[in-house]
């Protein structure tokens, strides 16, 4: 406070560019070279290469920064910045002065520990997982004796020596082609998706190894990502992965037909071991010598049994001789004895014959016999000779009721013994019972 008896102090005024630069000036003192984590928040990538975005509180307060990030910066990135994502910025701080803002410069960015990683994974692989993407029933087997072997990884990758190595000191008969990529950065995922489709295409090799050696969760990042994991489930070649130490786990490893702890596993996976291979083939070839020699020697003992058959052939024509006497003996014996018993056989069909064709013809006689009865009952002239007439009109109609007769009618009258022509002069009805 200024003594009223005091000088006045000279009261200060600021041009706002001074102001501006007064207060840079502070902060590049201030906060030459500081850290800060948050949670990036609209990122953009501008066409001459520079990055802008916002980096929020993580822990959810209300407080945002905004922030550049220049070309050359954004292309040393071994990952693509996406919203929502926790990192650490390493940078300066610095007013924007065209618009008086602050700003905060950064010189390098790294993602914020494998929390957020993490979490990123696991949801990926519950996302692919419900696609039927890691389906135990979508695993092929692996050939068992491959002519080639493709490999996956980077020309200088120590992953590359292991498998080469493991390949000529197992399978040396083996061939090894390589299709080169990067295998960590933000140009990674895609070079490993071209390297995994070229080999579809060139279709030159039985099998196909994705590898590469360990590293961090950052590292390993490229074989967490969705096109590499949708290439390897997509790819017509079976695919083993080996990427990592033993404890490390990607998503491509969930896709692949087969996982290998390391890139020398995958290697000795893919090709069996060509001493085990020699030894299966000498035993194989051991047991086909044994039976070759079972088969020869069963062909010789049956060639010695004809031989000796045909070394004496007289024997076995005499054999057939007796044969034949013997079956000619037979024959005329059965034909002697079967002819008398065949004529009694006769006699016996003979007679049962005419015995059936008497009974046979009795029983028809006796059938007319009785038809002719009942044909001569129903004669109507036997019904005249007992005194009755048969009548009939002009006509020749049968008159059966004094209904069709009528006074003066001439009626004919049949009788037993001829016929007459009689005249109607009387009708008289019978009276009802």
């Amino acid at each position: 406070m200024v003594e009223p008896n005091s000088p006045a102090l000279p009261r200060v005024v600021w041009t706002v560019a001074g102001l501006v630069h007064a207060v840079a000036d502070a902060l590049a003192s201030r906060f030459a070279a500081c850290t800060v984590r948050g949670e990036l928040s609209a990122f953009s990538r501008a066409a001459s290469g520079h990055c802008y975005f916002c980096l929020k509180d993580g822990d959810g307060d209300a407080a945002l920064i905004r922030c550049a990030m220049f070309r050359r910066t954004a292309g040393m990135l071994d990952f693509s910045p996406t919203d929502g994502q926790l990192v650490e910025l390493r940078g300066r701080l610095t007013v924007y002065e065209p618009r008086g803002e602050l700003q905060f410069v950064v010189e390098a960015m790294q993602r914020a520990g494998a929390g957020a990683l993490f979490e990123q994974f696991m949801r990926l692989k519950a996302k692919l997982q419900a696609e039927g993407l890691f389906e135990a029933a979508r695993k092929r087997e692996l050939p068992a004796f491959p002519r080639r072997v493709g490999v996956v990884t980077s020309l200088g990758a120590a992953a590359l020596r292991d498998v080469a190595s493991a390949l000529a000191r197992r399978a040396p008969h083996v061939g090894a082609i390589l299709y080169p990529s990067p295998v960590q950065g933000t140009e990674a995922p895609a070079a490993l998706v071209q390297a995994i489709q070229l080999a579809a295409r060139r279709a030159e090799v039985d099998v196909l190894i994705v590898c590469r050696g360990g590293g961090s969760l950052e590292d390993l990042w490229a074989f967490n990502d969705e096109r590499v994991v949708r290439a390897i489930a997509a790819s017509p070649i079976p695919v083993v992965c080996g990427v990592g130490h033993e404890t490390d786990v990607t998503l491509a490893d969930f896709a692949a037909d087969l996982r290998a702890p390391t890139p020398t596993a995958a290697a000795e996976l893919v090709a069996p071991a060509a001493d085990a291979c020699l030894a299966t083939l000498q035993a194989l070839a051991a047991q086909m010598r044994r039976r070759s020699r079972h088969l020869l020697d069963s062909h010789a003992q049956r060639l010695d049994a004809a031989a000796q058959r045909l070394a004496r052939p007289g024997q076995a024509v005499r054999r057939q001789a007796d044969a034949l006497a013997l079956l000619a003996h037979r024959l005329r014996t059965s034909a002697g004895q079967a002819a008398p018993l065949r004529l009694v056989r006769v006699d016996q069909q003979q007679d049962r014959l005419r015995r059936a064709a008497a009974v046979l013809l009795s029983r028809h006689a006796q059938r007319v016999d009785a038809l002719e009865d009942r044909l001569t009952a129903l004669d109507p002239k036997r019904v005249l000779k007992r005194g009755y007439a048969w009548l009939a009109d002009d006509a020749g109609r049968p008159v059966q009721s004094v209904a069709q007769m009528s006074l003066g009618q001439s009626l004919g009258a049949v009788l037993a013994d001829g016929s007459a022509t009689v005249e109607v002069i009387g009708v008289a009805p019978s009276l009802p019972d």
